[in-house]
């Protein structure tokens, strides 16, 4: 089985810090999205890897390949984004007949991989959600058995959102009906979508079971990413690396303190990760994500997302800061 990884997308909504790096790329709870994806997928069996890439696609490249050098790996891009329907059809050629798991790069759940791994079926990871306008939504019917997918319909008749997990088995039907939507050109929004392929694939009578994760992490805008920084450290506890400097502070778990950071007179946690090479002076941080080779001080920060190599001095409360970024509060 190989993984497919579609990275591609620019982030538009983790503005400014999708300016400097992927999307998949910023830190949340001691790690990176996208090495909550990878691992959860390798520790499971896989070790061969398409990743779909475009905006920033060289950041991708050189992380995994720098971070997972004993793993198979392949990089595409997509130059056009053209949804996510053409960004899978672009892997035609490495997947060959191969069953894929496909994981959409902002996607971080909690679900009982080894389950659906074994599964016979074609499997499709759902959760349920308040509105599923926004979402792809699925009909299960009483058996588990999906019978109808559609993309944010206008008036859904399931509140069943599928999270951008998908366990294709017949891949050459996947390509058969990726291939139907542009010969017919089947867009939203000027987008092939991997759903109505999917769909394609149902009406065709290929069978496909609904699993139900647990969580479901939002990592799509900042107050999300906080949101779900601060469930992954509670869930995981966070690692404060051996080799950090503290003086005079005060560390209130759980928080995640990568190496060479040096922490001095200041309080940080709960609910805190902070990047390598970063030094906090002075400074209270809680409910925050923190780049690396940052400098904060005397500083009050809350609820807030601060990119890699900024600076911050003086007093301030909720910030949306990007890398390379220095502001002075003095």
């Amino acid at each position: 089985m190989k993984a497919i990884i579609p990275v591609a997308g620019a982030g538009t909504k983790l503005r400014p810090h999708t300016y400097t790096q992927p999307k998949a790329l910023i830190p949340i709870a001691g790690k990176t999205i996208l090495s909550f994806i990878v691992d959860q997928l390798h520790e499971a069996g896989i070790n061969e890897f398409i990743f779909i890439v475009g905006y920033l696609g060289e950041k991708i490249h050189e992380y995994v390949t720098e971070t997972y050098p004993e793993l198979k790996t392949h990089f595409v891009y997509q130059n056009e984004r053209q949804g996510t329907g053409h960004a899978i059809e672009l892997t035609k050629d490495i997947v060959g007949d191969d069953e894929v798991f496909v994981v959409l790069g902002d996607t971080i759940c909690d679900y009982d991989i080894k389950e659906v791994m074994d599964s016979p079926y074609n499997m499709l990871g759902v959760k349920k959600v308040d509105d599923p306008r926004n979402f792809g939504v699925a009909e299960i019917d009483e058996e588990g058995l999906i019978e109808h997918v559609v993309e944010k319909p206008a008036i859904p008749k399931s509140n069943m959102a599928l999270v951008g997990l998908y366990k294709i088995k017949e891949s050459n039907f996947l390509f058969e009906c990726l291939h139907h939507l542009f010969s017919a050109n089947i867009t939203i929004n000027g987008e092939y979508n991997l759903t109505d392929a999917l769909d394609c694939m149902i009406k065709r009578g290929v069978k496909f079971q609904a699993f139900k994760v647990k969580s479901w992490f939002d990592c799509g805008k900042k107050e999300t990413l906080l949101e779900s920084n601060a469930t992954l450290l509670k869930k995981f506890g966070g690692v404060v690396h051996q080799d950090i400097i503290t003086e005079n502070s005060i560390i209130i778990p759980p928080v995640s303190i990568a190496k060479g950071s040096v922490i001095k007179n200041s309080i940080i946690g709960p609910h805190v990760s902070i990047g390598a090479e970063t030094t906090v002076q002075y400074s209270i941080v809680r409910d925050s994500i923190i780049g690396s080779y940052t400098s904060l001080f005397e500083v009050v920060v809350d609820n807030s997302l601060i990119g890699s190599d900024a600076s911050v001095k003086g007093l301030s409360r909720s910030l949306n800061i990007g890398d390379n970024t220095e502001i002075d509060f003095g």
